[in-house]
């Protein structure tokens, strides 16, 4: 058995995540910034799981939660970036102060937990890293630019920190989730104040009081908690995980695009060498 700490276990996907593991046999820190939301699955495996209080835009609560975790059980083998929220606005529309604050959550929280758990899996050759990300940094939807922009930022990161890692004996796996029967389209979801109305017929359709996608996502958070843990256990875990029909279907099509227009300007491409 191996000890996980997953952010963001208050809700959502991180929630069921977190349940998944410690029914597994799993030891698991479950971290959520009120550590009261967690509370009760300490209280349900009080032997396997320590509920910790963490903002993971704090560096101080990082430390302190990987910490406490290792002296709990003496070691961190899988990370999951799990921490996050939405946020919707048109890229003309968002505010800066905003846009700082998902970046600090999803990218430099992110990094910030990576950096706390990486020297003890160095010193141990092993581990795991899961960074969820969205299927909205490949399809980059009209409204979600700057939530799209993160998480392919965290992507790019992910992909460069499996290269670095892998000779050491440690997995990155990004997944890629479609629409999941959550809370993140409800209370999760944030957005600009102020629309533009000449954008109410591209981002406008994606704002809070227009979406009634909430309830009626497709994917099933528990089966995607078991895809997740069945993905680190694997003999060769993946780098990506599409989880949800929606989410590959758009990954191939956004690839597929992607593919056509480079064909398209192939000759271009070529003619730029001396």
């Amino acid at each position: 058995m191996s000890t996980w700490l997953i952010t963001g276990c208050s809700t959502g996907l991180g929630r069921h995540l977190a349940a998944a593991v410690l029914a597994a046999g799993h030891s698991a820190v479950v971290t959520a910034r009120n550590v009261d939301a967690v509370a009760d699955l300490q209280s349900q495996f009080p032997d396997s799981a320590l509920a910790v209080a963490l903002d993971v835009t704090d560096d101080s609560q990082v430390a302190a939660a990987v910490q406490a975790g290792i002296d709990r059980f003496g070691a961190i083998d899988v990370l999951v970036n799990n921490a996050g929220y939405g946020y919707r606005a048109a890229v003309e529309e968002g505010e800066v102060d905003a846009v700082q604050q998902l970046f600090d959550t999803h990218l430099f929280g992110s990094v910030a937990t990576i950096k706390a758990v990486l020297p003890g899996m160095r010193a141990r050759r092993s581990g795991s890293i899961v960074n969820v990300s969205s299927i909205g940094a490949r399809i980059s939807p009209p409204g979600s630019g700057y939530y799209s922009a993160v998480k392919a930022a965290l992507e790019a990161l992910s992909g460069s920190l499996a290269k670095e890692v892998e000779p050491l004996g440690i997995h990155v796996t990004v997944v890629e989730p479609g629409g999941f029967r959550t809370d993140f389209a409800g209370r999760s979801l944030t957005q600009s104040a102020e629309p533009i109305a000449d954008y109410a017929e591209t981002a406008g359709p994606r704002r809070i009081e227009n979406d009634t996608v909430h309830g009626t996502q497709p994917g099933d958070p528990d089966k995607a908690a078991t895809a997740i843990i069945g993905a680190v256990e694997a003999e060769k875990p993946p780098f990506m995980l599409i989880l949800g029909d929606d989410a590959l279907g758009g990954f191939r099509q956004g690839l597929q695009g992607l593919l056509d227009e480079a064909d398209a300007w192939a000759d271009v491409s070529r003619s730029t060498g001396f």
